[in-house]
């Protein structure tokens, strides 16, 4: 297939800041992606793109997220860092609960103008706890202390061989997706989780026993675009394994993207959550 006909899939990028102490790159700012989620959607023949920050000390020039949003048929939200607990208005309760508020700024207004362009986003773990935030919804700072009775959703000796059971919520878009399957295991990578669900928004899975959210969707309305999340990895997901097979999610997402970049776009689901607005005018006071 010739490239102008192929799917162009945004990637939000990872961060890792300056580091005065790092022997590669040495006190420069370093935007990334994890090669197993580009692989994942060029696996259904999509080009991927890493959507770097236009912001920082060293930016220059006026490209703009906003043009990144018109170019692009979709992005998908990566995983990585702790959300900044003030995004959702509250303190960090433990210092290497802080999370990264540099990049929350950058994903929350990467969030913004594809869904103002009213184009596809999908967001993987991280980004299903900031698509939540951006929305007006809030998560738990850490389910092991806040949430009682939760499970173990992270193990960082076993990382992506760490799984659960999720229930999956019967009638909604994710059932669809997989009829006869009420049940399946999923990697789980994750100590945070959502506390208070996004309006709008609707779960499609549940952790099992303890019944944190596991996946999300913006309820379907005339004019509202595509935005789904899962707190697991499907990328991670390995071909004959017990696991959720991920095929139906890549391809229901790039369905819409497809279907998206054939008609004119549609208007976005509406303001994000006014802290995140405000978040984001802050962040760009402090670009001028």
């Amino acid at each position: 297939m010739p490239a102008s006909r192929r799917l162009k899939i945004g990637l939000s990028a990872c961060f890792q800041h300056a580091d005065p102490t790092r022997p590669l790159f040495t006190g420069k700012t370093l935007q990334y992606v994890e090669q197993s989620i580009a692989h994942w959607l060029m696996s259904a023949g999509a080009m991927v793109v890493m959507v770097p920050c236009p912001t920082g000390e060293t930016a220059r020039g006026d490209v703009t997220l906003d043009h990144y949003a018109e170019w692009l048929d979709g992005i998908v939200m990566h995983g990585g860092a702790d959300v900044w607990p003030g995004s959702y208005g509250e303190e960090p309760l433990r210092e290497e609960w802080v999370g990264d508020r540099v990049r929350d700024l950058y994903d929350l207004a990467l969030v913004k103008a594809f869904a103002q362009a009213g184009k596809p986003i999908f967001g993987v773990c991280r980004g299903l706890q900031l698509i939540n935030v951006a929305f007006g919804g809030a998560l738990y700072q850490d389910l092991q202390t806040q949430h009682p009775g939760a499970l173990q959703h992270r193990n960082a000796t076993t990382y992506d061989q760490h799984f659960h059971g999720i229930h999956i919520v019967p009638g909604t878009h994710l059932a669809q997706l997989y009829p006869g399957k009420p049940r399946a295991r999923v990697n789980s990578i994750h100590h945070q989780g959502i506390k208070r669900m996004a309006p709008d928004f609707v779960v499609e899975a549940l952790s099992e026993p303890d019944g944190v959210p596991e996946a999300i969707r913006l309820q379907a309305a005339p004019g509202r675009g595509y935005i789904a999340a899962t707190q697991w990895h499907p990328e991670f997901h390995q071909i004959g394994s017990e696991t959720l097979d991920d095929t139906a999610i890549l391809n229901d997402f790039l369905a819409a993207c497809s279907a998206s970049k054939m008609r004119p776009a549609a208007p976005g689901p509406g303001p994000l959550h006014l802290r995140a607005a405000r978040l984001l005018r802050q962040a760009l006071r402090r670009r001028h």
